[in-house]
């Protein structure tokens, strides 16, 4: 099991926030933080890949909740890119889909975006 980390890259006029580990209420504590320095250096396309998030629960869809109504406060724009699988069908059945956007691919949202 992976520890928890977000891991950024800069791409055209997105950046790519690389989310690994997993999201729930003991990961908390170190993903609050990080995601709040993302929204405070960006002026831009915020990209969340979960591609490398292996376990997401009620804690995890609060942090993301929350990312994105920071963003859009500050005026950025934050999306989701995760392929199917359980975190991706836990968007699609809390309804957080509707919220975030969510693409399949970190190169589908960049391509959105110009990135």
């Amino acid at each position: 099991m992976a520890d928890p980390s977000v891991e950024t890259i800069a791409a055209g006029r997105c950046l790519v926030a690389r989310v690994s580990g997993e999201m729930d209420y003991v990961s908390e504590p170190v993903f609050r933080p990080q995601f709040k320095e993302l929204i405070a250096r960006s002026d831009r396309f915020i990209v969340l890949d979960l591609s490398g998030v292996s376990f997401c629960d009620s804690a995890g869809l609060s942090m993301l909740l929350g990312v994105w109504r920071q963003a859009d406060a500050s005026g950025a724009v934050v999306v989701l890119a995760c392929g199917p699988g359980p975190v991706r069908r836990l968007l699609e059945m809390t309804g957080v889909n509707q919220l975030l956007r969510v693409f399949d691919t970190v190169s589908d949202a960049e391509a959105v975006f110009g990135g």
